[in-house]
């Protein structure tokens, strides 16, 4: 077979491109620290790595949302307490002094009358604690105030969305305990039925509070009302009535103190949820830095590897260089005179 020059020119510019090719390939990979620029080069690992950066983008977005979450959480945590702080000193400290037969003189039970009204608006104040812009007990409706204290024909009224808590109607009472508004912290979010309204309660975490269910609602067996409110309004204006019904005093504080109880339910249950959210926090910082991982080993190159590729290759061009300079050998028609 004869092997003519032009064809072995023809191989060794071929060779030497690609010997420049892969060259500049390496000495790219060193200098952007990626396994490809294009998508092109590897559609592969181009395409998993757009799904590991939607991951790494949406799990940012829940660890955020969990963040807010645990403010908004931190701030009805604390409102609860104020509420419940106050309440404390009225049952223990004003309600058994009250009762003190040394203490039922007009003027003292004006002073602990005074000291129930004082604490209600205090409670009331807690109750419409805001963070942000939204009231941290408004339920789903977290723009309105939701608790409203006014005197209609000489009783007190306090209403939660427009709703008298004690002779409002007990079935949008019921409604607005239950009310809930739901956020996805990346649990599968599901929807059950056909309604999108209807989310299934194990797939979101529940941010809604409504008061209610903290200071209570309705009335109870005797008619007494369950609101704590209602109930430190009444007791004062037990206080002030000239002819002191003790009896009528002392089960009213007791109801009142057993709405504290209650009270301290609905605060162990979001201290519940706190750890629940610390866990799903901790949770999603793990998987940030597994997907950051994941992302590292299918984008970018080992250094160490990479810089060994562009030796290579650098010292292949090189020799292929220096080949160039030998391609021609010396042929008969040198020897010829």
């Amino acid at each position: 077979m004869r092997i003519t020059t032009n064809a072995i020119l023809r191989n060794y510019n071929k060779n030497l491109s690609t010997s420049m090719s892969n060259l500049d390939t390496m000495r790219n990979r060193v200098m952007t620290r990626r396994k490809f620029n294009a998508s092109s080069e590897d559609p592969s690992s181009a395409l998993r790595a757009t799904t590991l950066e939607r991951r790494y983008s949406k799990n940012n977005d829940y660890l955020n949302t969990v963040k807010d979450i645990q403010s908004h959480q931190n701030a009805q945590e604390d409102s609860a307490m104020q509420i419940s702080n106050i309440a404390l000193v009225l049952a223990k400290q004003y309600g058994i002094e009250g009762m003190n037969g040394t203490n039922q003189s007009k003027e003292t039970r004006q002073t602990y009358a005074d000291a129930w009204r004082g604490a209600q608006q205090s409670m009331l104040l807690s109750l419409n604690a805001t963070y942000g812009d939204e009231y941290v007990f408004g339920g789903s409706d977290a723009k309105e105030t939701p608790f409203t204290l006014t005197t209609e024909g000489g009783k007190q009224v306090l209403k939660y969305r427009g709703v008298d808590v004690t002779d409002g109607n007990a079935f949008k009472l019921d409604e607005l305990s239950k009310d809930s508004h739901y956020i996805d912290l990346g649990f599968g979010l599901e929807v059950e039925g056909e309604s999108t309204y209807d989310i299934d309660a194990a797939s979101a975490f529940n941010t809604s509070l409504p008061g209610i269910n903290l200071v209570g609602y309705g009335k109870d067996d005797d008619g007494d009302p369950k609101n704590m409110l209602i109930l430190a309004g009444q007791i004062a204006d037990l206080l002030e009535e000239d002819d002191f019904d003790y009896e009528r005093y002392k089960e009213l504080v007791g109801k009142f103190e057993n709405g504290r109880n209650d009270l301290l339910s609905g605060v162990t249950v979001l201290g519940t949820q706190t750890e629940f959210l610390t866990t799903t926090e901790e949770r999603l910082e793990n998987n940030k830095i597994q997907i950051a991982e994941d992302y590292e080993n299918v984008v970018n190159v080992d250094m160490a590897e990479a810089i060994m590729d562009f030796s290579w290759a650098q010292y292949v061009y090189n020799a292929s260089l220096k080949v160039g300079n030998n391609i021609l050998t010396p042929s008969f028609i040198d020897y010829m005179r």
